[in-house]
């Protein structure tokens, strides 16, 4: 593998598959990531009437940023050359979109995320992923 999508939400499993790919660092000194973060789009009505549309992205890719903080610090200690992306829209979709748009040979994402409803068997982010992309998922526990 050369370059891997890692999405990342601040959960356990996202940190797991962080690591993971810092340990293929060592058989892949050349090894890339992509590490993305993907806000959820603001569908609040109060939200949209107080602030405008680019203040909302601005703290969305901020929120996104403060995320993707300790999981690049991860993959540079292990001598990973990290793209870090914060994107805002629905994750699977975006997930799928990024890895293909970004020319990564694969996607390494946890499990299970933050979602609600994350607990449920395999987390359905995760789920979807593996039914709407055309990469290899690897999906680390």
């Amino acid at each position: 593998m050369r370059k891997a999508l890692v999405p990342v939400d601040g959960s356990p499993a996202a940190h797991r598959a962080v690591r993971h790919i810092a340990n293929l660092a060592r058989l892949y000194p050349s090894l890339e990531a992509v590490l993305l973060n993907v806000q959820p789009d603001v569908d609040d009505w109060e939200v949209r009437r107080v602030l405008r549309r680019e203040e909302i992205e601005a703290m969305e890719e901020s929120r996104g940023g403060d995320v993707l903080q300790q999981d690049r610090d991860v993959l540079k200690a292990a001598g990973v050359r990290v793209t870090p992306l914060v994107e805002i829209g629905p994750a699977a979709e975006t997930i799928a979109r990024v890895g293909r748009e970004q020319g990564c040979d694969g996607i390494v994402m946890g499990t299970r995320g933050l979602g609600a409803v994350s607990s449920i068997m395999l987390g359905s982010v995760s789920s979807r992923v593996l039914h709407l992309s055309e990469l290899p998922v690897t999906l680390v526990k």
